[in-house]
């Protein structure tokens, strides 16, 4: 057992390790707690936990209406809007709640793992052009319109059919890609009506564009093969080159979570529904509004794994024109997973609602929904460092349902508020020290890029190691990056 750091007073006697990796606090804390918080972290990153305002948030998701079991960190948990970012909690169907604060205004923020047959050996003199290729074809920063402007009907068959209608009728990328998506690129519940005219005005023009902040595309170079069962069954090698796309619903998704917010708010009287934080606003799932959230919030998922789709397409174009069209250049789909969604999923004999804010599925191997090929191994699970760290690929665990409703964390975690961050870096002298350390660097604002600067997240190899001895999932390769694209 790990000796517990210095916490909080009124906590010390309360949270108590449970498991490895595993922290618990328990209902005694607070009278208003239906179930227990969790914590997957080590000593050192509860300590940073307890530092912000992730923990009393974590107890105030406790609270929620129908919740079930517990309410669990990751270790990359940070403050956020209602939900702490990385925080998941289920609700039981069908009148436990949906709280849009549990999904974020990035719905279906997600990742996705593109690979090749290259090797970064044979390609590495010509990358800095490809980077170079890759910023000129793929807009990034906040409000920035893509190339792909959708008409009324287009849009609704986005919303509604997701990835398939880009496959299939727009011709954007192949059958087999939709396979090795989380869902399969779509949502069932989406219902167009049920997206405001204002988000699908802000979405619109937005397929096939990166936005800001932390989302990013990388090309990286797989610089370790750490699990030499499941690396081959993803198709994964040591020397490879990869590309890693982080991004989500755009401007549409932020507005279905900012309409669905202050609907939620005004229904809380009238469901009986007292918060101990107004950013908690939510419904019961089997309500009007808490229908109308679910539907509008599917629309907008099926909308981010659309607009990852086209960012791979653009991806696949840059590569055909520097290396061909030989197979080998060919940048295949690992798997596309979201990480601000709720899914309704069986857990523990009961049917919820489950929210994850800042964190990803984790299915062990065998699951229904996995793509056969990854049926022997399990879900690849994706947790992205930040620029000038690695990036890990890693497998869920059939112990991670009993864990953490299988969730896993989506990435490191900020350490730094963003302010705080522009306080200590400057921007250019940050782009010249990842130049120096062989990573190209395509953004266009110093300050933006002081912003996601390393030292504001946490120790991504910290992070992974707590994932990996809590049980939720395994490490399968390290990826260091070799160019970054952001906002």
């Amino acid at each position: 057992m790990e000796t517990l750091p210095e916490v909080p007073q009124q906590l010390e006697p309360l949270i108590r390790q449970i498991g490895p990796a595993l922290y618990e606090l328990g209902q005694g804390f607070r009278e208003d707690m239906r179930v227990p918080a969790r914590i997957v972290a080590d000593s050192e990153l509860l300590q940073q936990m307890v530092q912000d305002r992730s923990v009393p948030q974590l107890v105030n998701v406790t609270t929620l209406p129908g919740i079930q079991g517990f309410a669990i960190g990751m270790p990359d948990m940070h403050e956020g809007y209602g939900f702490p970012v990385g925080g998941v909690a289920g609700t039981a169907l069908p009148d436990g709640v949906i709280s849009p604060g549990g999904i974020g205004f990035d719905i279906n923020c997600g990742v996705r793992l593109l690979a090749t047959g290259l090797r970064h050996e044979d390609v590495k003199e010509v990358l800095p052009k490809v980077a170079h290729d890759l910023a000129r074809s793929i807009p990034t920063g906040f409000g920035r319109h893509g190339r792909l402007s959708l008409a009324p009907e287009q849009m609704d068959r986005v919303l509604t059919e997701g990835v398939p209608y880009l496959v299939d009728v727009l011709g954007l990328g192949t059958p087999e890609d939709v396979d090795y998506l989380e869902a399969r690129g779509c949502l069932d519940g989406a219902d167009t009506a049920k997206v405001s005219v204002r988000a699908q005005e802000r979405g619109h023009d937005q397929l096939g564009t990166l936005g800001g902040g932390n989302h990013f595309l990388e090309v990286q170079r797989v610089e370790r093969v750490l699990d030499s069962e499941a690396a081959p069954a993803l198709g994964l090698f040591e020397g490879q080159l990869t590309v890693l796309i982080h991004t989500g619903s755009r401007g549409l998704g932020h507005q279905v979570c900012t309409d669905a917010v202050r609907t939620m708010d005004r229904a809380l009287a009238r469901e009986g529904i007292q918060l101990v934080d107004r950013q908690l606003a939510c419904a019961p799932l089997s309500s009007a509004e808490g229908q109308d959230y679910f539907a509008a919030m599917c629309a907008a998922a099926n909308f981010a794994w659309a607009n990852r789709q086209v960012l791979t397409h653009r991806v696949r174009e840059v590569f055909r024109r520097w290396f061909g069209d030989r197979s080998a250049a060919w940048p295949r789909i690992v798997y596309d997973v979201a990480h601000n969604i709720a899914k309704l999923e069986p857990h523990g004999g009961q049917r919820l609602c489950v929210h994850r804010k800042g964190a990803t599925r984790a299915f062990g191997p065998g699951h229904p929904e996995l793509p056969a090929a990854y049926h022997p191994v399990g879900q690849p699970v994706f947790i992205p460092g930040s620029m000038g760290t690695a990036s890990f690929v890693l497998v869920g665990k059939e112990a991670a349902e009993a864990i953490s409703l299988s969730s896993a964390c989506h990435g490191a975690g900020r350490r730094l508020s963003r302010a705080a961050s522009k306080r200590q870096v400057v921007g250019s002298e940050l782009r010249a020290a990842l130049n120096r350390q062989g990573i190209a660097v395509e953004c266009p604002s110093n300050a933006e890029l002081a912003e996601e600067a390393p030292l504001a997240y946490k120790d991504v190899d910290r992070v992974v190691d707590v994932v990996e001895a809590a049980g939720i999932a395994r490490k399968v390769a390290r990826l260091v990056p070799l160019a970054v694209l952001k906002g």
